[in-house]
């Protein structure tokens, strides 16, 4: 092993960070295409959205493989590309290697339900015209990184755990290397607490910036590392576009599907839980479609503006106003039925009454229909920390930040606008406004495999020389781990949790499901102070690991946040309004189902699709007039799905020839 500034260097030719679904199919993927000289770098092995999110039935979007259903590549990726701003090459690599991705998943032990014939069954989720969807229930995602993850072990790849990723090294427009923060590691030892890698390729399965927003589903210790790709110059795509839901905050976890489907009663309490009131009816004075609207959230959870004038996405907006316009908490109650005593399933509408009817559940209450609809679905709050009987207590909720459909910017073969940079799962920006539910889990899989494919067959070569650039990276972390420790040693008392905690806040009430020009202007102006001064401010304890780790993990998210913010303020300027799962103020729109009692802030148009043909592309370069750095953005048409030559003759004869699929 060599040194540079006193700091290890392990040379490599792939490095994946993050171990995910997403990082773990990548390595595998490298591995059996003959390329062995991978390493995987995780914060934390066991932490992060695949193994730790989930739902009551969580999805997987695939081609059909069952039945009589009528379906095709081109059409699954005209569903993709149909959701907006979506790249028509990312949408047909999508679906053309969907069947590949699923079935090598249930090859590896994924027990994904088949029938006698071996059809693998599947179901219809939103934004979905078939019945591609499928599930191995509330944990699909976790069954799918355990097995993969038990592939890579076999496979004998190197796993680098507890590292924080520090920044990415980027030379003359290329990969160069990754600084990581080794957390294990005290940094007032005699062993240095950073690591140097030194590379060809990045496969940067990081996750979503989960770190951004204090209102969040994501698990503890997801926090992403977006803010050292843009730093480095990686450019991101679609930023805007998040997708919000309703969850319960203790535990964590999307209340979709059953949940909604038994129709709970919402609850609202003081901060102290006090004064309870069942709040829904201020605005849905009809029974009947009170209880009809809450039942479909079931199958329509994600926050969706264009459900939001007459449709289920008002209960979104009605939580939001109770916990961030009122300062109040909001609880799902099983243990009672909405309005009144009794269940009166007649009032019901005759979508939400025949699915009840099928499912023998016209009767008794909540947690009654629960029990008998999805036992699983009650048992796993008892199984979870903190422990929750839905029985007995009431289960907290709000609307909070699930998935960033937008991300760093990918090509046709997930390579960035940096060569040898490849961001695969959730932190890739290969999605559109819309996206079927599920979809996430196949992308993660497909962006794996295409990056591993194309590494493998052009970028096997060794590392540049990165001496110079990895030099003034190190430099800079070192001298920010010591300005920062100087402070503590003075008396400053450590600041990192404070500023963590701050720019959640202010991300979740200045720029979350409901957003204006003024509100996301105001965190801008805030976002963009913190990060300016950032350097000459943070104070951390040199003799806390926990501390020093933060101070880099705060950077990123406060580097996140103001490239994210930025591309919001440049959509709304661009002229965009309200699409997607996000509602953005205008003062001369409409208000949700014409409730004149909620407030202004509500009031907004819908897009309509205007912009569905663009993609908005953001960059940060560094600025020596302003230490937060300089934004900039173009907006261009979006790819179209490619119309290729698929006459066999042809595409075998260059396939034979050239193998040039790349």
């Amino acid at each position: 092993m060599t040194f540079l500034q006193g700091v290890p260097v392990v040379t490599v030719n792939t490095v994946v960070v993050g171990t995910g679904s997403a990082g773990f199919c990548a390595a595998d993927r490298l591995w059996e295409l003959g390329q062995t000289d991978v390493v995987m770098v995780a914060d934390k092995v066991n932490a992060g959205s695949s193994r730790n999110a989930g739902s009551d039935k969580q999805t997987y979007y695939k081609l059909t493989l069952s039945g009589g259903d009528g379906d095709s590549v081109r059409e699954m990726a005209q569903t993709l590309y149909s959701g907006g701003a979506m790249d028509g090459d990312n949408a047909l690599a999508e679906a053309a290697l969907s069947a590949r991705g699923f079935l090598r998943l249930c090859d590896l032990g994924v027990p994904f339900p088949q029938n006698r014939y071996g059809e693998f069954i599947g179901y219809k989720t939103d934004h979905d015209p078939r019945r591609r969807a499928t599930s191995v229930g509330p944990y699909t995602s976790r069954s799918m990184v355990e097995q993969l993850e038990k592939k890579v072990h076999r496979n004998g790849t190197t796993i680098y755990d507890e590292c924080r990723v520090v920044d990415v090294i980027v030379e003359d427009g290329a990969v160069a290397g990754l600084l990581v923060l080794r957390t294990d590691v005290p940094h007032d030892g005699a062993e240095s607490p950073f690591l140097l890698f030194r590379c060809t390729n990045l496969v940067y399965a990081t996750g979503g910036p989960a770190g951004m927003y204090a209102t969040r589903v994501f698990p503890h210790g997801q926090w992403g590392a977006s803010g050292a790709a843009y730093r480095a110059g990686v450019h991101g795509k679609n930023l805007t576009e998040w997708q919000f839901g309703l969850a319960s905050t203790h535990p964590r976890w999307n209340v979709s599907g059953t949940y909604m489907q038994v129709i709970p009663t919402f609850i609202s309490t003081d901060a102290s839980g006090e004064d309870p009131r069942e709040f829904l009816t201020e605005a849905l004075g009809d029974y009947g479609q009170l209880m009809s609207l809450v039942f479909l959230k079931g199958y329509q959870w994600p926050f969706d503006i264009r459900k939001a004038l007459d449709g289920s996405s008002l209960i979104d907006l009605l939580v939001y106003r109770e916990t961030v316009l009122r300062g109040r908490r909001v609880f799902l109650d099983f243990r009672r039925n909405p309005v009144q005593e009794s269940f009166d399933p007649s009032a019901l509408s005759p979508e939400a009454y025949e699915y009840l009817d099928r499912a023998g559940v016209l009767f008794g209450t909540p947690i009654e229909r629960l029990r008998r609809m999805n036992e699983p679905a009650y048992q796993f709050y008892l199984g979870k920390n903190p422990y929750v009987d839905l029985e007995t207590t009431m289960l907290e909720v709000d609307v909070c930040a699930q998935h960033n459909n937008g991300g760093l910017v990918v090509d046709a073969w997930w390579q960035s606008n940096v060569e040898g940079f490849f961001p695969v799962g959730e932190a890739g920006g290969a999605h559109g406004v819309y996206r079927p539910g599920g979809a996430a889990l196949n992308s993660g899989q497909v962006g794996a495999t295409r990056a591993a494919q194309f590494i493998a067959a052009r970028r096997t070569g060794d590392p540049r020389p990165f001496e110079s650039s990895a030099t003034r990276v190190v430099d800079a972390a070192l001298a920010l781990v010591a300005a920062a420790s100087a402070r503590a040693a003075s008396g400053i008392p450590d600041n990192t949790g404070d500023l963590l905690d701050e720019v959640q806040v202010l991300m979740s009430a200045k720029a979350g499901p409901v957003r204006s020009a003024q509100s996301i202007e105001e965190a801008l102006e805030q976002v963009h102070a913190w990060l300016a001064s950032y350097e000459a401010t943070v104070s951390a304890d040199a003799s806390s690991r926990r501390s020093i780790n933060r101070t880099f993990l705060v950077r990123d998210i406060l580097t996140s946040a103001y490239v994210y913010l930025s591309a919001m303020a440049d959509y709304v300027g661009h002229g965009g309004r309200s699409r997607g799962s996000v509602l953005y103020t205008d003062p001369a729109g409409a208000i949700p189902h014409g409730l004149t009692e909620l407030p202004d802030v509500f009031r907004f148009t819908l897009d309509g699709g205007a912009l569905d043909d663009e993609v908005q592309e953001t960059s940060w370069e560094p600025s020596g007039d302003d230490p937060a750095g300089r934004m900039s953005f173009r907006w261009r048409p979006r790819r179209p799905i490619p119309e290729d030559d698929d006459f066999f003759e042809n595409v075998w004869r260059e396939f034979r020839e050239t193998g040039n699929v790349f």
